[in-house]
């Protein structure tokens, strides 16, 4: 994730209280499916060039790794905490600290580097997403492929708590994909059933969840997660129900 300059210090916390519990979150488990899926990257990788924008602690980009070996890899984020955990985790990434809501250059190299780019669970934290989307942009090969994934459905307490402003449905999305120059006409709503009765879950919970999630989760957390995480390897197809919003996009031919 990644937040606007002012806000660094609550994440270097967010990401000192929270990131075991993200580590094992089926509904992470099940966006990096969807992401993968949506890449469209063969040949283990061979000759992409992936940019995971917002990277937070990690384990998106650690799962890229294992699942395209032969690519190269680059994560970018505000936090400097986030970054020396996710050095550890994927020490053969490249990695540097970035704030999307800046107006300042881009780390050195990235400007137009990548085949691929994701940015998951990101936008929903940040007072101005067209600015982080342009951004995005300027570090895409013209030729390149965008993945991005935000929250539908009702905002949690949890959600409140981390610092999600809004959450999006396919054409909000669609509508900051097509401001910020991409074309996007793989923007979808999916996770229905499964998905939305996980995301149920943790609205029954509500305040509740903020201190259930620092440190390890409990065994009975993580039992519930285990079977959430087989649940949702059900949950792949499209449905305008869905709330998890994912599009694919490209930079539009001759901006």
């Amino acid at each position: 994730m990644n937040v606007p300059r002012s806000g660094s210090d609550q994440w270097e916390r967010h990401w000192q209280d929270y990131a075991q519990s993200a580590e094992v979150n089926p509904a992470q488990s099940y966006r990096r499916r969807l992401i993968a899926n949506s890449l469209g990257i063969a040949d283990g990788g061979q000759g992409a060039r992936i940019l995971d924008i917002g990277c937070g602690t990690g384990d998106q980009l650690r799962d890229l790794a294992a699942r395209f070996p032969r690519a190269s890899l680059v994560g970018v984020d505000v936090s400097k905490r986030a970054l020396e955990v996710t050095h550890r985790k994927v020490p053969g990434a490249g990695l540097a600290q970035f704030n999307l809501q800046g107006d300042g250059e881009l780390p050195a190299g990235l400007g137009g580097w990548a085949t691929h780019a994701v940015c998951t669970e990101v936008l929903e934290h940040l007072e101005d997403p067209l600015a982080a989307l342009t951004h995005a942009r300027r570090m895409l090969d013209p030729e390149g492929r965008l993945v991005v994934t935000v929250p539908g459905g009702p905002m949690s307490a949890f959600d409140k708590y981390i610092g999600h402003l809004r959450h999006f449905d396919a054409p909000m999305l669609r509508g900051l994909l097509r401001q910020a120059g991409f074309s996007s006409a793989g923007v979808e709503a999916a996770g229905f059933p499964a998905f939305n009765l996980y995301r149920s879950m943790v609205l029954l919970r509500g305040e509740r969840l903020i201190d259930d999630a620092v440190g390890r989760p409990s065994p009975m957390a993580r039992a519930a997660m285990l079977l959430f995480d087989g649940l949702l390897r059900f949950a792949v197809l499209p449905s305008p129900w869905g709330w998890q919003i994912i599009g694919v996009a490209r930079i539009i031919e001759g901006d």
